[in-house]
């Protein structure tokens, strides 16, 4: 694929819980080459920890940095309504100088919703709204006036204010399930590819939904569309001078057993050795696969950080 985007590299702020640590970590990030900051959207701690209110601190990760991008990875569409979304995404991108990315998804974590006495209805109808809401978006944000008269939203003649510098703003939308791959490809700029959602609640932990085989057949159905998008995944970095040893450690800690060993090396999502070896992983995989924007959790910010150097 000669004509692949260049990488461009992420930190989800997962463990930020404070103004302090929000931008240390935004600051040192910029510094370290990183193209985006990046936070989670839940109000339940489990099971990644309590966190702030993305908007709001992505607002404040603006102040503090100079050519840092923000996004959201990923705001579940259920708990905002998509005019007042595009009204916040518009004047985050308007104050921040054009820096904003939106990541929207479905909304997965049955147990937040029930405790926040929000229906969890079925997949169907969460993913029936979502795709509605995000041709709301795209209007609004794109600078049109916007009518729609769907099942889940209606609006009518409306624009928003102020306008964004970025008309629109690039659009992310998480996706595991084969229709959510395909809503990717037809509505988003950027497609974050993930396991799949289970209908209890849970983001599945199966080994199958990270194989090569699984990871291709989801790129396949984003690229049905034919439209041009930026392959985004969230990546494991384990780094040893033994790659095998390593990947025989995530076996283990996973759950899948030492016997998984092999397997591990190959996933699309694992990045395993000395940051050399993680760097040519990355290039090669590129090539296979099409991911180009990959990011990594906060923890790991400092020891990915040479990867970046060598594949800038």
């Amino acid at each position: 694929m000669s004509d692949q985007r260049p990488f461009r590299f992420g930190v989800v702020a997962e463990s930020v819980r404070t103004a302090e640590e929000l931008t240390a970590v935004a600051t040192r990030a910029e510094e370290l080459g990183y193209s985006t900051l990046t936070l989670r959207d839940h109000f339940v701690a489990e099971p990644f920890g309590d966190q702030l209110a993305p908007m709001v601190a992505l607002t404040a990760a603006a102040c503090a940095t100079r050519t840092l991008r923000l996004g959201t990875l990923v705001l579940a569409n259920d708990h905002r309504h998509p005019v007042l979304l595009a009204k916040e995404a518009a004047t985050l991108d308007h104050l921040s100088g054009g820096r904003f990315e939106l990541g929207v998804g479905a909304g997965w974590l049955r147990e937040e919703y029930e405790r926040a006495g929000i229906p969890f209805e079925a997949a169907g109808t969460r993913v029936d709204r979502l795709e509605e809401s995000l041709r709301i978006l795209r209007s609004l944000l794109a600078g049109e006036k916007t009518t729609l008269a769907g099942d889940h939203y209606r609006v009518r003649d409306l624009t928003v204010f102020p306008s964004p510098v970025q008309t629109p703003p690039p659009l992310l939308v998480g996706a595991g399930s084969p229709r959510m791959l395909r809503i990717a490809g037809r509505h988003a700029d950027i497609a974050g590819i993930l396991p799949r959602a289970l209908p209890g609640g849970t983001i599945s932990g199966e080994m199958s939904e990270r194989t090569p085989e699984t990871i291709a057949r989801k790129v396949a159905l984003v690229r049905e569309s034919g439209r041009d998008i930026e392959l985004s995944m969230l990546v494991s970095p384990t780094f040893g001078p033994d790659p095998r040893g390593c990947a025989a450690r995530v076996a283990v800690l996973r759950g899948w057993g030492a016997s998984s060993t092999d397997l591990v090396m190959d996933m699309p999502s694992q990045f395993i050795g000395p940051p050399e070896h993680i760097a040519e992983q990355m290039a090669a995989r590129r090539e296979r696969y099409g991911f180009t924007y990959l990011l990594v959790p906060d923890r790991d910010m400092e020891r990915f950080a040479p990867v970046i150097g060598l594949l800038a």
